[in-house]
């Protein structure tokens, strides 16, 4: 293959075919990589803003029954440790996130078998009730996906459910890897990588603000990255014209620190240059996805600055509790002051930004 003809075709913001990509990601240096990578940011994304928001990651539950190998956060149904959040606990929570300037709620929960659909529903209402101008980010196709068989119900309309009682946005969560040869390893009693995209083209079709992400460095091959992020364009390229689809990607590395999958020898050996080259790919394979964020949390600051000059334009949020990455071993911390001062020590322009990578002001 030509190397300098797969780049240009990036620089072109052309689609470069999952051969191209994973030729390019084993050969080309990573100083070229994040050059081409910064070049089509900046024509994706002019300028020097940098985005970064305030939310709070509230954990519905931590019964689940996904059997993910990743997670240390999530129990059985019967164990003590089990737990469904009042709504006073929030309240609390949700006052505190206001108190600090934020307006978003991620909501995150496990696939609990004795909760369906009324139960989220009745949640949504009670919070954008009590909480009007609080964002609700909350679930992913693999709730949507659970949701639908326990309902006998089609994606839509658990989607359009979970819409009318206030759900404003859906994460990407739960993609990991879009291969089922991964998924039915690392996480079995997840949706598979057709259902995780069905409910994707749904949404959008929706028009409801959508992200997609990639967890990377356990069992995949290079080939199944490069077709993850294939796989995030076509549907992206799938999407009605004009509406929101995958507002941005966001990867970041898997954490083993007492994982399921670390006693089973896979642990995570991902080096600062490995997530550069993976974020510098991610923007040249996704040429239809206007914004990358870099994940601070689960590789610091610093690597998350240099990102910045490689292909992502967002250092996502200072997340106010968060559970799932922080129970593998991320143990990074950044307030509001500090995320700003690494947009502006890495060379740009810090812009709080919503859930639709839409500028915001941020909240006195």
């Amino acid at each position: 293959m030509n190397t300098d003809k797969i780049l240009l075709k990036a620089l072109n913001l052309e689609p470069v075919s999952v051969e191209e990509g994973l030729f390019i990601y084993e050969k080309v240096s990573t100083t070229e990589l994040m050059l081409v990578a910064n070049e089509c940011r900046q024509k994706q994304v002019p300028g020097k803003k940098v985005g970064w928001i305030i939310d709070r990651n509230v954990n519905i539950t931590n019964v689940c029954i996904s059997g993910c190998k990743f997670c240390n956060f999530h129990c059985k149904i019967n164990e003590e440790a089990q737990y469904i959040t009042t709504i006073d606990e929030y309240c609390k929570k949700t006052d505190e996130l206001i108190a600090v300037g934020g307006r978003q709620l991620l909501l995150q929960g496990g696939m609990h078998p004795k909760l369906g659909l009324a139960f989220y529903t009745q949640l949504f209402n009670e919070l954008k009730n009590r909480y009007p101008n609080v964002k609700l980010h909350a679930l992913g196709p693999p709730e949507v996906a659970f949701l639908t068989k326990k309902e006998r119900m089609s994606f839509r309309e658990v989607l359009e459910k979970l819409v009318e009682s206030g759900l404003e946005s859906l994460p990407g969560a739960g993609a990991e890897i879009l291969s089922d040869r991964v998924r039915k390893t690392i996480s079995p009693g997840k949706c598979s990588t057709n259902d995780w995209l069905d409910v994707m083209r749904e949404a959008h079709k929706m028009n409801l603000v959508t992200s997609a992400t990639m967890m990377f460095g356990h069992i995949e091959t290079h080939k199944e990255r490069i077709e993850h992020l294939a796989q995030i364009r076509g549907v992206q390229d799938e999407k009605p014209e004009g509406n929101h689809g995958f507002v941005t990607f966001v990867p970041w590395p898997f954490m083993d620190e007492g994982t399921v999958l670390q006693k089973e020898g896979i642990s995570n050996k991902t080096t600062a240059n490995d997530y550069l080259r993976l974020v510098a790919i991610s923007r040249i394979m996704l040429n239809n996805v206007k914004n990358l964020q870099a994940s601070w949390l689960t590789v610091g600051a610093a690597t998350g600055q240099l990102c910045l000059h490689g292909g992502a334009n967002d250092l996502g949020s200072i997340m106010i509790e968060e559970n799932v990455v922080s129970a593998a071993g991320a143990q990074y911390k950044l307030d509001a002051a500090g995320i700003q001062q690494a947009i502006i020590d890495a060379g740009f322009e810090p812009q709080y930004r919503n859930q639709a990578y839409e500028p915001d002001v941020l909240p006195v």
